[in-house]
């Protein structure tokens, strides 16, 4: 079980450092659904480690940015159907 963790929140320590490189590159738009996938899916993945672990002030972190992440998703989803909306005949 401690190696499933570590490799998981090795890969949620790869994907926000993916996702904040593009952004920085400007490759990846930030306000985009992929980054903020990409944040989301780092953030849990963290928080599943950083719990396992008892490193409580870096879990309530990532909950916090998990959050966050929902909060902005749930957003761009909730504009993205009215727009379908707004346009269907």
């Amino acid at each position: 079980m401690p190696l499933l963790v570590n490799l998981i929140g090795w890969a949620g320590a790869a994907a926000m450092l993916y996702g904040y490189a593009m952004v920085s590159a400007s490759r990846m738009a930030g306000d985009g659904m992929p980054y903020q996938a990409i944040n989301l899916f780092g953030s849990i993945a963290l928080l599943v480690n950083t719990a396992y672990h008892a490193a409580w002030p870096s879990a309530i972190l990532n909950v916090v940015w998990a959050a966050i992440g929902v909060a902005a998703v749930a957003r761009m989803l909730t504009a993205r159907s009215k727009k379908k909306a707004v346009s269907a005949p």
